[in-house]
């Protein structure tokens, strides 16, 4: 499988598996799991056509393990917009987890803090490379020092998803750190 391929069907599985199954007439359970024979099923209804294998391939290769598969079902990791609960009990944050954006939302975050924005929970990221790949997508990257361990105290709750990234429903500007520290 090649990696534009790779690209396409991840990138379909992304919209349909987070933010929009009812297009392709797939119903997410309250996990947002579904069987992947449905998922298989419905893509090829709808003119977009993979295999099981070529699944296998694109969660098995992708970098951000932005899928899970549990026996014969899927699911999007976090990150998404439809409802869903995906069972990731509270955890202790470190000290420091770490935001990438774009420079031009600097003055919104300044004053409202990072928000879910379409998803349900702001994404955090361990370190601050990772935080400078994902800001990077969106333009000049800026990577922002979150003081999680300030915010579990206030009484703010964290998830950490099988990936690694780190959930909040929001930070408010208070926890954050605009500077190159941390």
């Amino acid at each position: 499988m090649d990696e534009q391929r790779t690209v396409k069907v991840s990138k379909y599985l992304s919209r349909h598996l987070r933010h929009q199954p009812g297009r392709i007439g797939i119903t997410l359970d309250e996990a947002g799991w579904v069987g992947i024979e449905a998922l298989i099923a419905a893509a090829a209804g709808h003119h977009f056509r993979f295999t099981r294998e070529e699944l296998d391939h694109v969660v098995a290769t992708n970098d951000k393990r932005r899928f899970e598969i549990r026996g014969d079902r899927i699911r999007a990791g976090q990150g998404h917009s439809v409802d869903v609960d995906l069972g990731l009990p509270p955890a202790t944050p470190p000290q420091y987890l770490f935001h990438g954006t774009a420079a031009r939302a600097l003055d919104a975050i300044r004053a409202e803090g990072l928000r879910p924005m379409n998803r349900h929970d702001v994404h955090l990221s361990p370190d601050r490379e990772t935080a400078t790949r994902v800001g990077a997508r969106r333009g000049r990257p800026v990577v922002l020092s979150v003081d999680a361990a300030a915010m579990h105290r206030d009484g703010h709750v964290f998830r950490v998803s099988a990936n690694g990234v780190w959930l909040t429903q929001a930070v408010p500007p208070r926890y954050l750190r605009f500077g190159s520290g941390h």
